[in-house]
């Protein structure tokens, strides 16, 4: 028995397959962020107070550094997701969805990377 309209069958209109992985991951960056989130808070405290040659040798750390880029990837990749959701809700036309979605995906990604770059050059620097 089929569920869908004939015209949806011809457009292949229907799930994507994708809603159910999408929202786990928005879950899933959520959570991890909790914990990260209050190693950056220390970190942003420990800034205020101490100079660069400090701040340097808590990078050295391999445990603060990659928390650091743990905690980079995950915000940039669940603001992705999050106005992923916003667009996909409030915007009707299609092409302008898909060219925004593309275009707020490209443009967190870059912002990650750029990130990232810095947390590197500290590391390299100290």
């Amino acid at each position: 028995m089929h569920y869908r309209s004939a015209l949806a069958r011809v457009h292949g209109l229907g799930s994507a397959k994708s809603g159910t992985s999408h929202w786990w991951m928005q879950r899933v960056t959520a959570v991890a962020l909790i914990p990260l989130s209050f190693i950056i808070i220390h970190f942003i405290n420990t800034c205020f107070e101490t100079n660069f040659q400090q701040i340097s040798e808590w990078f050295a750390s391999p445990l603060n550094s990659a928390s650091m880029i743990a905690w980079i990837i995950a915000v940039f990749y669940h603001s992705a997701l999050g106005l992923q959701v916003v667009i996909e809700d409030y915007v009707a036309h299609e092409g302008s969805k898909i060219i925004l979605i593309w275009s707020c995906n490209l443009f967190f990604s870059f912002l990650a990377l750029l990130a990232s770059v810095a947390v590197f050059r500290i590391i390299l620097i100290g």
